[in-house]
């Protein structure tokens, strides 16, 4: 009875995996009916499909588009030119991600120079005396630690290791190709096993 419930527990998870499969299957048909439908509906009118769709979009979704793709084609130039413009490039990525609040940023300023709301003009110059009275809020600090954690958590992924190192000997030139090496050695290894190992020794004819 146990093996009898152990069965029917099992294919019951594997009917439910594969409805679960099924049912994204339909939906990306679904979606993919609908939008060939939509394109053959506006042919027959005579119509663009894709100036239809970017009717769709606000002037402010428009101008943000456009902004986007120009630092996408500014940012395009992955070649490396020199440690400086390396930093530059790490510094603006790092300013999309923390996004600094420079009217909170100026308030503080104003407040740290005893001015009134909305004078401020200048940056404190090398003659003052204040120091260090600084007090970034919780929010300021949370997005600063978890860039830190994202930086960190990046750097540890990032490894030029093979993931496979440990097998032994490196006898693939990709993934595929080392998958396809491992299909194979499990049919013809027990008749090249004594060749390789002869080849090892220096022994082989």
């Amino acid at each position: 009875s146990s093996q009898a419930n152990r069965a029917s527990v099992v294919d019951e998870a594997t009917k439910l995996k594969q409805s679960a499969r099924e049912a994204a299957r339909l939906e990306r048909q679904r979606k993919l009916a609908e939008t060939l439908r939509e394109k053959a509906d506006a042919e027959d009118r005579g119509e663009d499909i894709e100036r239809i769709k970017n009717w769709e979009y606000t002037i402010e979704e428009n101008d943000a588009w456009e902004k986007k793709q120009a630092r996408k084609a500014r940012r395009a130039d992955f070649e490396f030119h020199d440690h400086a413009d390396s930093a530059r490039r790490r510094y603006k990525k790092d300013l999309d991600l923390i996004k600094p609040d420079l009217a909170a940023y100026n308030r503080q300023k104003e407040i740290a120079l005893g001015l009134a709301p909305g004078t401020l003009s200048l940056y404190r110059d090398a003659n003052t005396l204040i120091y260090a009275d600084n007090k970034p809020s919780e929010e300021a600090i949370d997005r600063v630690v978890s860039k830190l954690n994202k930086d960190i958590d990046k750097r540890n992924k990032f490894s030029r290791k093979r993931a496979n190192e440990e097998e032994g000997d490196i006898t693939y030139i990709n993934e595929r190709n080392r998958v396809f090496n491992k299909k194979i050695a499990r049919y013809y290894d027990k008749y090249t096993a004594e060749i390789r190992a002869s080849f090892e020794r220096g022994t082989a004819l």
